[in-house]
């Protein structure tokens, strides 16, 4: 349960292997190379940092995790939360979020919520997922247009809005630089997988840029210089007070990243036929956030289309993500100064590429074909992302999806009286008049959940009753689960029943779960023995003693 993938890879490791994870990881080390540059900007922190990032807990998801090709990193996930933290508490709020975000990640997995966490419905994920692509378009605006202004607004609204003021101001040599990044990311893979159409993007306009001296601004023009090498680790100064302000942030970036990650190990697991450990995952996940928080990184979780770039290229063991970490840092050791020559309208090219891959409009327009409740969920989401806030959009959507389907399990169940009602099964074939029912007798079938949803049409029921009868057969053999709310539902029936002189007999209870909820309940020991049976037979044989007696 607890153990990573490397261990079990390592047992029958061999030679040919390593040569094509060792190939597979340096590509992907390319690919991820813009990608976490790219990531950091957006996230409104300095580019080496994403560099960080991708090193350290790319090194870690790979060496500690349950999937054998997951690839970690920075996302454009992170994009809209990691810029909000450090919009409102700054680069040091930022590092204690992250840090915060892996404990509960770690908890997370040794709780075993992995496979809870999957359990997320799929519209919410998907709107937003795409509401979160809509904000990083919208982000990148500016860079792609070279617009002439100050700081981009947070708001969505305000943002387009300070656009269309310093529209006039588009610099046309920017424009044309992100549009030729668009253009070859697009097209290069009809001409080699291998090399990646970002990498050869970033090396065609940054080379254009410097040697023709073109009033472009770049990574360096805005930044400065990236280091060459990484930092030494540093534990944040924390406080309850700063705990207390970030831990609803820290939550999001738990959430997200065990969202992201573990929907990437399914795509991997699915390509390859394998099965990963989704709770050693969650470990591994939070592990490489404490230490990429320690080297001033943001971040991470599994990243799903370099996680496939791994695949296709013959990465099968964590291997080939360890070497894509240290492919990384040895760029960055050697040739990451050059990286400050990259013009802004490149990266922001890649990022409306990532956005436009990461909109699933496909997946978002089939969501429409399906139920009204999906599609509320869906939209609901998808315009708080946008709109509000990504953690109320969650919150919000999460709710309302229960509520949803809640309101499905509601109508599912329901309650019957079953004098003239036929039977579907058993040894019950035709209705309940072939069993003489005798006189005084009323029988009442409950079909589907008895929860806090439904509990009320049993009651409603109960109240079409005109005379109390002398006996009152509960049939339970379709009630998959009870909760407290039916328990007490069932008690209440029991006791006013007692008052009219009604015996109960409650028949069928053939679910395990109800059967322990009713026993722990006293509830099978107030109605008596004798009178919870198996069948509906005996239950008929039982009212005919009690009538008798």
């Amino acid at each position: 349960m607890f153990k990573p993938k490397l261990v079990d890879t390592l047992k029958n490791y061999s030679r040919q292997q390593f040569s094509k994870d060792l190939m597979a990881g340096i590509i992907v080390g390319i690919v991820a190379l813009p990608l976490a540059i790219a990531f950091a900007i957006a996230s409104g922190v300095s580019p080496e940092k994403g560099l960080f990032t991708a090193v350290v807990a790319g090194f870690i998801i790979s060496a500690m995790g349950g999937s054998k090709v997951q690839i970690g990193g920075p996302t454009g996930a992170f994009i809209v939360v990691v810029y909000g933290i450090v919009q409102q508490f700054g680069v040091n709020g930022l590092i204690i979020a992250t840090l915060l975000a892996g404990i509960m990640l770690i908890i997370m997995g040794f709780a075993r919520l992995g496979a809870v966490i999957k359990f997320i419905p799929h519209p919410l994920i998907i709107g937003f997922t795409s509401g979160i692509a809509l904000i990083i378009f919208s982000s990148q605006i500016k860079d792609f247009l070279g617009l002439q202004m100050g700081a981009v607004p947070a708001d969505f609204l305000d943002k387009w809005g300070a656009y269309a003021e310093h529209f006039s101001s588009v610099n046309w040599i920017a424009l044309v630089m992100a549009a030729i990044t668009v253009i070859i990311i697009q097209l290069w893979p009809k001409i080699s997988h291998k090399i990646p159409g970002s990498l050869i993007a970033i090396l065609l306009t940054t080379s254009v840029a410097y040697f023709f001296h073109l009033p472009v601004e770049t990574i360096g023009s805005r930044f400065g210089s990236i280091p060459s090498s990484l930092p030494s680790p540093v534990f944040p100064q924390i406080d309850l007070q700063t705990i207390k302000q970030l831990m609803q942030p820290a939550f999001t970036i738990a959430l997200l990243g065990g969202i992201e990650s573990l929907l990437s190990a399914v795509v991997a697991d699915g390509m390859i036929g394998g099965n990963h450990r989704s709770n050693m995952e969650l470990v591994a996940q939070g592990t490489a956030n404490i230490f990429s928080s320690l080297f001033g990184g943001i971040p991470a979780t599994g990243a799903i289309a370099r996680t496939a770039t791994n695949v296709k290229n013959g990465g099968r063991t964590p291997v080939a993500g360890m070497v894509h970490a240290v492919t990384l840092l040895l760029i960055m050791l050697f040739i990451g100064q050059w990286a400050s020559l990259i013009p802004m309208a490149t990266l922001a090219g890649i990022l409306v590429v990532v956005a436009y891959n990461m909109s699933e409009w496909e997946s978002f327009l089939s969501v429409f074909k399906g139920p009204r409740s999906d599609v509320a969920v869906l939209l609901t989401t998808f315009f708080l992302t946008v709109l509000v806030d990504l953690t109320v959009a969650i919150e919000i959507g999460m709710v309302l999806a229960v509520f949803l389907f809640m309101q499905k399990i509601i109508k599912v169940s329901d309650v019957k009286s079953m004098t003239l009602q036929a039977e579907e099964s058993g040894s019950d074939v035709d209705s309940i008049d072939d069993y003489q029912l005798p006189k005084g007798v009323e029988v009442f079938e409950i079909t589907g959940p008895l929860f806090f949803g439904a509990a009320y049409k049993f009651k409603d029921a109960m109240r079409f009753i005109e005379k109390p009868p002398r006996i009152l057969i509960i049939r339970m053999r379709r009630v998959p689960i009870i909760d407290a709310t039916g328990i007490k539902t069932l008690q209440e029936v029991h006791k006013e029943s007692r008052h009219r002189g009604t015996k109960i007999i409650l028949s069928e209870v053939h679910s395990t779960q109800v059967l322990q909820e009713l026993k722990d309940a006293r509830l099978l020991f107030a109605v008596g023995k004798a009178n919870v049976t198996e069948t509906f037979t005996a239950a008929i044989d039982r009212s005919k003693k009690v009538l008798a007696g």
